[in-house]
């Protein structure tokens, strides 16, 4: 794998991946079949360490913590309380921007349809979810490889939810574009999609298909992103190609 490593970024080439669940909630329903140019995706959350840079780097805020900086002992935790607004600015930032909600999707589980990013079996110990009983967020990478994507991506069940691009809405999926889509340009209620699932929920929230919603300035103990980039070289250089 490490052939599709770009610094910190990991390769997502390009094809077509289904989306979806038909036998999840209404909002996952149909499972379509969606084909994505090539991109790149982090291969972890955003880390407190790095969120910091960017905080030393431009003074935007801190996501509440205390005395400067983030807790001792959790510089390789994925930062937390940070609005979608936050996970943009810092995505502009760093030359990226965030995933569409398709691209996070294909990156967690692959082109085989599986439930969660290792397969479509529940599997203790593969992520930090609530049935761990940690009750908080662990270091990046801390269930890697038992729990990473087929393309190598980790913590992408479980530990924080991540902001995407996408406005929600759940009757999307029955009309999005079967080739890169952006969500909807209109949303019906405010509100952005996070995926994945966080320590503070369970297996079901940390399928791969499953979607969640908040509102933009939202910001909480259990949300936290990564960032994606097109990859130009390879064909797709601006949103929709």
């Amino acid at each position: 794998m490490n052939d599709m490593i770009l610094n910190d970024m990991i390769l997502i080439p390009a094809g077509e991946f289904m989306m979806g669940s038909d036998d999840g909630y209404n909002d996952e329903k149909p499972a379509h079949k969606v084909y994505l140019g090539a991109y790149y995706i982090d291969r972890y959350p955003v880390t407190n360490a790095e969120y910091k840079r960017f905080v030393d780097a431009t003074g935007h805020r801190q996501p509440n913590w205390k005395g400067g900086t983030y807790p001792a002992g959790k510089a390789d935790h994925p930062v937390v309380r940070v609005s979608w607004e936050d996970a943009t600015a810092y995505a502009q930032w760093a030359g990226k921007r965030l995933p569409t909600e398709a691209e996070w999707e294909k990156a967690a589980r692959g082109v085989d349809g599986r439930r969660w990013p290792w397969g479509n079996e529940w599997g203790a110990g593969r992520c930090n979810s609530q049935e761990t009983g940690i009750g908080d967020t662990t270091p990046v990478g801390k269930y890697s490889p038992a729990g990473d994507s087929p393309y190598g991506s980790a913590d992408m069940a479980g530990n924080v939810w991540e902001w995407v691009g996408d406005w929600y809405d759940d009757t999307y999926y029955a009309s999005s574009p079967a080739r890169n889509p952006m969500g909807p340009s209109h949303p019906v209620i405010p509100n952005r999609v996070v995926r994945g699932g966080a320590w503070d929920y369970d297996d079901n929230d940390a399928r791969s298909a499953y979607r969640d919603h908040y509102v933009l300035i939202y910001c909480d103990r259990w949300v936290g992103f990564r960032c994606a980039s097109f990859a130009p070289a390879l064909g797709r250089t601006k949103e929709g190609e």
